[in-house]
């Protein structure tokens, strides 16, 4: 889990996807739209991979992408993701984590 830790420390977004995840593109797509610019990692591409998913499994994430952090904190999958933004809730968390500045809605 410590690298999933120091990964997620440097960025305000953090998202752990699969190159053939289409929720994981989605929900990359959704936060860019903000005018986020989140740190993504393909754990399908990257050497220690198959380390970083056993790391989200056992953080809880179910299936383990695309698991989204902003701000340091766990939020969770693509349902999660969703729910905050029907909820209005999830710009509000990317100005908190300083992910975005200022957002009009329009």
């Amino acid at each position: 889990m410590d690298i999933v830790q120091r990964l997620v420390a440097e960025k305000p977004v953090v998202i752990f996807s699969k190159s053939s995840c289409c929720m994981s593109h989605s929900i990359r797509s959704l936060i860019c739209s903000f005018g986020a610019n989140p740190a993504v990692y393909e754990i399908d591409r990257i050497p220690n991979g198959q380390q970083i998913e056993r790391a989200l499994l056992q953080l809880g994430c179910r299936p383990s992408v695309p698991a989204v952090f902003i701000g340091q904190e766990l939020i969770g999958g693509a349902d999660e993701v969703m729910t905050l933004q029907v909820k209005s809730k999830l710009v509000p968390l990317l100005i908190r984590a300083k992910a975005i500045w200022l957002w009009n809605g329009n």
